[in-house]
């Protein structure tokens, strides 16, 4: 899994670099890190972006997985995400 997010958040400056803007992925990740949203309520506030059943699956599995993680990763995945941002490839959005 931990691979699934750094291949997630390695994607983040190039999201940006297309001229979408980093909001919308910002309120994704946060979403998907706040350990205080369950499952149910995470699925239907990111099903506009799933195109099928299989994928809203692989979402919940995503979620369930960040909340069995601790505080202290779920915290280094917040550093790495503010670290992509202030990216010179974000940096212009």
């Amino acid at each position: 899994m931990k691979l699934v997010t750094i291949l997630m958040l390695t994607a983040l400056p190039l999201y940006c670099y297309a001229g979408v803007g980093c909001d919308l992925m910002d309120n994704l990740i946060n979403m998907t890190i706040d350990p205080n949203m369950d499952v149910p309520e995470y699925i239907k506030n990111v099903l506009p972006f799933l195109p099928g059943e299989e994928t809203a699956r692989a979402a919940a599995l995503m979620k369930e997985c960040f909340l069995s993680q601790g505080e202290e990763t779920l915290e280094k995945v917040q550093v790495m995400q503010k670290s992509i941002y202030s990216s010179t490839w974000c940096a212009r959005y």
